[in-house]
Parts: structure tokens; sequence; C-alpha cells
């Protein structure tokens, strides 16, 4: 149930590109219709780049939703065998993936109204997180380190604030992108509020980042070596997120892979610190219950 519960989240955090790149390619209101597109399945007649974009991106949230549905149901039908934490976190993720599917066909009946759009984004991370959570829970336990509880410490409270300040930090980065605050701030000096609450934001998520790697290295022979993986690592996505973030302000938002991996790198440096923050929870609890 572990990897498939991962190996679903892998496929949100795909989604979630994809649905970036809709975006960014001014698809979003190519199929003028919901749940259907021209009032069809698949709309072969008016099948272009932009409209295959939003018509694929419903396809595989349809197909992620469904693979929720199935899980969801296999687990309540096997609880017994399950933990029983199981079958109710999976409840929940089937909840956040329905009303995900309501913001995204409010995103089109609406007109992409920045609101709806950012809560569209915000609870797509959140059923993401939710999966990551929920399949890392349910592998098998991770070895802890034998020099004691020491070894933990505080550190799944470290990386709880940056997971906390990461999706604050990606949420601020949707209201820019839903309402084009930059061309807007660049262009005729609106939405500066917003485009520099995003700038601001970079600040105390970054330094959370670090303190997370830096409180990883000072135990670094105590802990776990996935503890190890994910601390530093969270740094490299970091780098890369902000370095991204600079080319996209830098080219105004006019090259669009760039703005697409901006989005990804973001929401995998939020998977990466919520795995840190899970594995080092585990860890902790396995080490007081010896």
């Amino acid at each position: 149930m572990g990897q498939a519960l991962l190996g679903l989240a892998a496929a949100t955090w795909l989604l979630m590109g994809l649905g970036s790149a809709t975006r960014v390619m001014n698809a979003g209101l190519s199929c003028p219709d919901w749940p259907l597109c021209y009032g069809e399945l698949v709309p072969t007649e008016q099948m272009n780049l932009q409209v295959f974009l939003e018509w694929f991106h419903r396809l595989v949230a349809a197909g992620v939703g469904l693979a929720t549905l199935l899980l969801t149901g296999f687990a309540w039908l096997k609880r017994k065998a399950l933990p029983a934490w199981l079958p109710w976190g999976l409840s929940w993720a089937f909840v956040l993936v329905v009303a995900q599917g309501i913001l995204g066909g409010l995103t089109v009946t609406e007109l992409l109204r920045f609101d709806i759009v950012t809560a569209h984004l915000g609870t797509g991370l959140l059923f993401f997180a939710t999966l990551l959570t929920l399949g890392l829970l349910a592998l098998p336990s991770v070895a802890p380190s034998e020099e004691g509880r020491a070894s933990v410490g505080y550190l799944p409270w470290l990386g709880l604030g940056a997971v906390l300040l990461v999706y604050v930090q990606s949420l601020l980065g949707a209201l820019v992108a839903s309402q084009w605050a930059l061309h807007q701030c660049l262009a005729a000096g609106e939405l500066c509020g917003v485009m520099n609450g995003h700038l601001l934001g970079v600040a105390p998520a970054t330094l959370a980042v670090l303190v997370v790697a830096v409180a990883t290295s000072w135990r670094r022979r105590q802990l776990p070596r996935i503890l190890k993986l994910l601390g530093h690592g969270s740094v490299g996505l970091l780098l890369a997120q902000v370095g991204v973030g600079v080319l996209t302000y830098r080219y105004r938002l006019q090259v669009e892979p760039l703005t697409v991996a901006h989005q990804m790198i973001g929401a995998a440096l939020l998977g990466c610190l919520l795995g840190f923050t899970v594995l080092a929870w585990r860890t902790s609890n396995s080490l007081e219950s010896q």
C-alpha cells in the first residue's frame, strides 16, 4: 500500500506540472465547458496544442481521482489487516481530490478567477502532501540510529516549520501567477504588493530550509541515511528553485518551461521537506518505544 500511495503522489506531482503548463500556455479555457470539452469526451475536430493540454490535464486528473477512490475502497475493505488510521487518511485524501475536481471545474466556469485558481493549486499541494505522508507512514519502519533518542531530537519540529513556510510561499506564488502580478507590476505598476509579498516570503522559507540542513549536518553521524539525503537534498532543491525563480523574473514569465519548472521544483522541495519531517517523526517514535 505504501508504494502505491507514493506512486500516486508522484503522479500528482506530474499532474501539477501539467496544470502549470496548461496555465502558462494560456490553455486554461481552451475547453470552454466542463467536465466535457466542446461537449465531447475527445474533441477531435477542435484539437490543437492548447486544447490537448487542457483535455489531457483533465484526463490525468480523472485518472488520479479514480485511483484514489479505488485505494480508499480497498483500504476500507481490508481495514482489519491495515493500520487503523490508513482508511481514514485515504478518506481524507478522497475528499481533497473531490474538492480539487470541483475547483478545477470552477476555474473554467468562473473564467480563471484568481482566488479559485489559487485554491486549486493549494488544494493540489495539500492532496500531494497527504498522499506522500500516508505512503511514508505505510512503508516498513525506518531503522533508527543506535545512539538513542538524542539522534533525532527537535528535527521533526524544524522540518514541520519548514514545510509550513514553503507551503505558504507556494500559495503566495500562486497568487502572483493567477493574477499575472509580475506583468501587471512591471508594465503598469499594479499588483506590486502581491509580487513583493512573494519575494519577501523567500527569506523565511529559505532560512527554514537552511536551518533543517544545518541541524541535519550537526547530527549527521547519528541519523539514518535517508534523513541525511532528504535534509541535504532540500538545499539543492532550494538553490534550484531560487535560481529558476530569478530567471523567471528576469525573463518576465516569457519562457514557459522556466515557469513550469519553478512550480515543479517548489512542489518537490515541499515533498522533500515533508518526507524529512515524517521520517524523522517515525524515527523518534521508534526510539521512544525501545
